[in-house]
């Protein structure tokens, strides 16, 4: 049996590997928003689904009952690891047809989410079936083998691969820094290869010889079930949709206080998955094998789903992110010690209940992602989403019965307990949870408040108060002349009069507005639906300029918009949002990126790319330095007006220097105006000229990294994943202590 728990923990780890890079690969071709991410995911679970009822199906006929299990198993791994080779060219396949498909037309948004998620479910569904089929097979294998242990088969093959998962959600982390995607599903594939060899090589070793004492599908069945079938089918569906969709939420509810970086959703990832394992292997060690699903374990249940909403609490003076993220441990003990206790109880071994219960399950999953972020998140905030998920388990608790088991001495119902005090006792707990903590946003005041589909946003300040946007509780931008610096500084040094200008990431709506100070067409691009709507908050005129012919604002993502667009601007305005390192922004760093761009510049157009951060990341900054040299012949590089960050111009043309006093001179009188509302300086000339006169050379930056540092692109996103080259900085060293020195003197 530890050849099994062997398989399906190097089978976890690949499979989640496959996830991570399949669902970047997947942003990178086809769009970076939260419906395309939820495309991908849940046609990986459907795949999964399909998989495990169809091999079950196949496992149950009379001709596949004389086949060997175990190379049926190594066949599907195999498969797997083909995958890896084959799908990356599979996605770059599907976005040329797309691009030919949409080719001199603009397709609604929606419309090509649909055209891009039938080609992802095109492509990942087979593969993903193949995952799903796994568990079959070896339970197969198992039932042939080792008749005892194939009641609990499946718990025991879901013990080992959740651990494997655990593990393939940080390692890979590791791999794509050092290597990259690419590399990354080569040691998958390779990972694949071995496995499915193992697998054959054992399969050829062992005489097929079924153990004395064999269960049958039809003894194994034979006296009371422990549950009925319809609830037993309920909890797994439930179990399913409140474990992924409860994810969902706590990514939200989170990220104010572990951030964006990829690290910290590894860490989300990770810590669910180690405390299933936790879970499934207290109900694989219990000394008896009575399942009792109990009303009060149910209770306990739904009081776990609420826990995070404490551990979030903003009047909890600690700052550490770990001390937040442990309220997800109750949640993720509990279901993984429920998970595969309704599994194996559904299955008893038998691999065609056991596809057909894990299928359910899957359903389960599919659906939760889909309900908590497009239903229950845009209308009902994270408290209230919580409790969404928590409420069906309080009325499980209530409504179902307790039951013995096969396994028990005694036929006999056990009493419903209710009504006893520690179920009172929980239910008044959970009542706290709700009650007396407090979100996030409470801490800002005044505040506007706006939720949708991709992120909670939050608008604060007014009079004297410094005003801020806060999206997912991370600061993206303030009111000041940087982010006009944005749009003026590109255009004063065109050559010519500018016709129209884009600017992807839309924040405050800084940079657009400045834009249109110019009397020109600007078309702004924001992922976020409810961002530009708190533009009147930030700006009086924010509502009518909102309505002006010359302004347009389109929700998409800015790299997935110029794909589609046949538009050419003057001038293109990029500024990711913060940090350097969120997860996804390398695609609007990346060669890929620029190359795009460039068949959208006029002749003579620019690119302003701002890089806010300097000194603490010079890697970085270095990589995007490369990736903007070998994509434009002409660069031009400039500190901010306030001392801080740098203004990329980049052009196909020659960027001759220009005097402040000449730049100024081409500012239209209410773009001067516009320029000078947030100072620091009296005239646009000066305002210029305390940009102009810092500028540098591009190579000086390239010289800040030692090494050689790649040109950051698509495949190698250096800015996003640091953990090795981190540990090796001495200043990051020193700055992380001095950050956790500081949280520590707060506690």
């Amino acid at each position: 049996m530890r050849w099994y728990f062997g398989f399906f923990f190097v089978s976890g780890f690949c499979s989640i590997l496959y996830e991570l890079v399949w669902l970047r690969l997947a942003m990178a071709r086809f769009s970076v928003t939260t419906a395309l991410v939820s495309i991908v995911l849940s046609v990986f679970m459907l795949g999964l689904g399909l998989g495990s009822w169809a091999a079950g199906r196949y496992v149950g006929k009379g001709r596949a009952q004389h086949r060997d299990g175990l190379r049926l198993y190594a066949l599907t791994e195999l498969l797997i690891g083909m995958s890896a080779l084959l799908v990356p060219y599979e996605f770059a396949y599907g976005k040329l047809i797309l691009e030919r498909m949409e080719a001199g037309t603009s397709p609604s948004p929606w419309l090509s989410y649909l055209l891009s998620g039938i080609w992802i479910g095109f492509t990942l569904v087979p593969w993903c079936a193949c995952m799903g089929a796994t568990f079959p097979f070896a339970m197969s294998a198992i039932r042939e083998r080792f008749a005892q242990e194939s009641p609990r088969s499946f718990s025991y093959l879901y013990l080992a691969n959740v651990c494997g998962a655990m593990t393939g959600a940080v390692l890979p982390l590791l791999f794509i820094e050092e290597w990259g995607f690419t590399k990354t599903l080569r040691i998958g594939a390779l990972l694949n290869l071995a496995l499915a060899t193992c697998v054959f090589l054992l399969a050829m070793r062992r005489a097929r010889e079924p153990q004395a004492g064999t269960v049958t599908n039809a003894s194994v069945r034979a006296g009371t079930q422990a549950v009925a079938e319809p609830w037993l089918r309920y909890f797994l569906f439930a179990t399913g949709l409140t474990s992924m969709g409860v994810e969902v939420v706590w990514v939200r509810l989170l990220t104010p206080f572990v951030g964006t970086v990829v690290y910290a959703f590894a860490a989300i990832l990770a810590l669910y998955l180690g405390s299933t394992y936790v879970g499934s292997w207290l109900y694989r060690i219990r000394k008896t094998r009575v399942n009792s699903l109990s009303n009060l374990l149910l209770a306990w249940l739904a009081f776990s789903v609420l826990v995070p909403l404490a551990t979030c609490d903003t009047r909890l003076r600690v700052f550490v992110a770990a001390i937040r993220i442990v309220g997800l441990i109750p949640f993720s003990i509990i279901v993984g010690f429920i998970t595969p206790m309704l599994l194996d109880q559904f299955s008893q071994g038998d691999p065609v209940r056991a596809g057909r219960g894990y299928a359910i399950n899957i359903i389960g999953c599919v659906f939760g992602p889909l309900l908590a972020g497009f239903l229950l998140l845009p209308f009902l905030g994270e408290r209230l989403a919580l409790c969404a998920f928590a409420l069906p388990w309080f009325i499980s608790a209530l409504l179902h019965t307790s039951y013995a088991t096969p396994y028990a001495p005694t036929g006999r119902e056990q009493p419903r307990p209710w009504l006893s005090w520690k179920f009172g006792l929980v239910s008044v707990a959970s009542l706290a949870l709700v009650f007396l903590t407090k979100d996030y946003e409470n801490q800002f005041s005044p505040r506007e408040v706006l939720r949708d589909h991709t992120a909670t946003v939050i608008a604060t300040g007014g009079g004297n108060v410094e005003r801020n946007l806060i999206v997912n509780g991370i600061g993206i931008t303030g009111l000041g002349p940087v982010t006009k610096m944005m749009a003026h500084l590109p255009l004063a040094y065109l050559p010519h009069k500018p016709q129209n200008a884009l600017v992807i990431c839309f924040g405050m709506g800084t940079t657009h507005r400045s834009m249109l100070s110019w009397g020109i067409p600007s078309t702004a691009v924001e992922l976020v639906p409810s961002v530009p709507r708190v533009f009147p908050y930030f700006y009086a005129d924010g509502a009518q300029l909102l309505l002006s012919p010359l302004s347009r604002v389109v929700i998409d993502d800015g790299r997935h918009y110029l794909e589609r667009s046949t538009e050419q601007y003057d001038v293109i305005t990029i500024d990711p949002p913060p940090p350097v390192q969120a997860a996804g922004s390398s695609l609007l760093y990346s060669k890929e990126f620029y190359e795009i761009a460039k068949r959208h510049l006029r002749a003579g157009g620019i690119l302003q790319q701002w890089f806010p951060q300097g000194s603490l990341d010079p890697t970085a900054l270095v990589s995007v330095a490369k990736a903007l040299q070998q994509s434009f012949p002409y660069i031009r590089v400039f500190h901010s007006v306030e001392g801080w960050g740098n203004h990329f111009l980049a052009s196909m043309s020659p960027l001759p220097p220009t005097s402040p006093a000449a730049l100024a001179s081409r500012l239209p009188q209410a773009a001067s105006s516009d320029l000078l509302e947030f100072g620091p300086y009296r005239s646009a000339e000066e305002q210029f000229a305390a940009v102009t006169n810092s500028e540098f050379s591009i190579d000086s930056v390239i010289a800040r990294a030692s090494g050689n540092v790649p040109a950051l692109q698509d495949d190698r996103p250096v800015n996003e994943y640091y953990l090795l080259r981190s540990a090796e900085d001495a200043d990051y060293r020193r700055q992380t202590w001095a950050r956790l020195l500081a949280a520590i003197k707060r506690i």
